[in-house]
């Protein structure tokens, strides 16, 4: 926030709000200008995050192999290293199990607080409270299922609506969803929201054109033999991650099916894949960078404070319209029916 109001990156912002030098004069000033405007203080929040004694703070994710957790953690540790704060990653592996064995290892004196995106939204759910009793915890993009602790996540309806009126405003009346659902608290919700906001704006997904799997380049692909095998496709293949959507182009294209000319086909994350691939990926960018800056500062404050009530901090994503997509129709604009 403070860093994209400065024109700055994050590591500049977050070093010259600890007090470190970081650029020239004029950039410190735009900084704390920007910081004031938005009643950003990084001072209080290392300051908050060093009351106890390493100075680390842990992080759980899924999988490190995806690239949005990749990027995600990057965001994370750059806004901690400006903070002069350690970060200690631990990959879950998509093991509840094993990410009960990380959260175990982080709070055995290692880390003064750790943020985790679960690996389920219910198998997750005892480690999760186990270890929010002992080290202050914030759940990330993913969440336990009625844990009423902090979280920061993106707004997923108002997402999947994004998406779903970009594809029916170019002219698709049928599409499949093509997901991960085992677990993840984000990927019920979108699925949830694709159903809605389908009949909303017109644009029917049948029960077997939802594909349910995981989220691997290999199950797009695969995803994308079962749609051929089983009849016309769609107009549209809405897929909950980018892996996903890269996994069905390209899987598509070997079979002489492509998109946009024969199938539209749009992802979610923006991951940089989606823009290198042919065709560029029509995604869902998630804000990263406002994400990883929100769930320090909930870690500070319920350092700070660990009898103070859970928030949740809902962000809303952007539509990047690209090539996968770029199909021309004479339909009106669609709306809500």
């Amino acid at each position: 926030m403070v860093a994209e109001e400065a024109g700055v990156s994050t590591a500049t912002a977050s070093r010259i709000l600890s007090g470190a030098r970081a650029g020239s004069p004029e950039t410190a000033a735009r900084v704390r200008t920007a910081a004031r405007d938005l009643g950003y203080t990084g001072n209080s929040i290392a300051r908050a995050l060093r009351r106890r004694t390493t100075g680390n703070v842990g992080m759980v994710v899924p999988s490190i192999g995806n690239p949005f957790f990749t990027s995600l953690v990057e965001e994370v540790e750059h806004h901690l290293a400006g903070m002069g704060l350690n970060l200690f990653l631990c990959d879950a592996r998509n093991d509840p199990e094993l990410e009960a064995e990380r959260l175990t290892s982080l709070t055995r004196g290692n880390v003064d607080g750790i943020l985790i995106s679960p690996v389920d939204s219910e198998r997750s759910r005892a480690a999760l409270e186990a270890t929010a009793a002992t080290v202050p915890v914030v759940q990330l993009d993913r969440f336990v299922r009625g844990s009423d602790g902090d979280r920061v996540i993106l707004d997923d309806d108002h997402a999947i609506r994004l998406v779903v009126e970009h594809l029916a405003d170019v002219g698709a009346t049928t599409a499949a969803f093509v997901t991960s659902t085992a677990g993840s608290s984000s990927a019920h919700l979108r699925l949830a929201g694709v159903q809605r906001w389908g009949l909303q704006y017109g644009v029917s997904i049948a029960p077997d054109h939802v594909l349910d799997g995981e989220f691997t380049l290999l199950w797009g692909a695969r995803a994308a033999d079962r749609l051929l095998a089983t009849g016309p496709l769609p107009d549209a293949v809405i897929c909950s991650d980018d892996l996903l959507a890269v996994g069905m182009v390209m899987r598509l294209a070997q079979q002489g099916v492509h998109a946009p000319t024969d199938v539209l086909v749009s992802g979610f994350d923006d991951i940089d894949l989606a823009s290198l691939t042919v065709p560029s990926i029509t995604t869902l960018r998630q804000p990263r960078e406002r994400m990883a800056a929100e769930a320090v500062r909930l870690l500070a404050a319920r350092t700070a404070d660990p009898s103070r009530a859970g928030s949740t901090v809902s962000l809303q994503g952007v539509l990047v319209a690209r090539a996968s997509t770029a199909r021309r129709h004479d339909a009106a604009p669609a709306g809500p029916s």
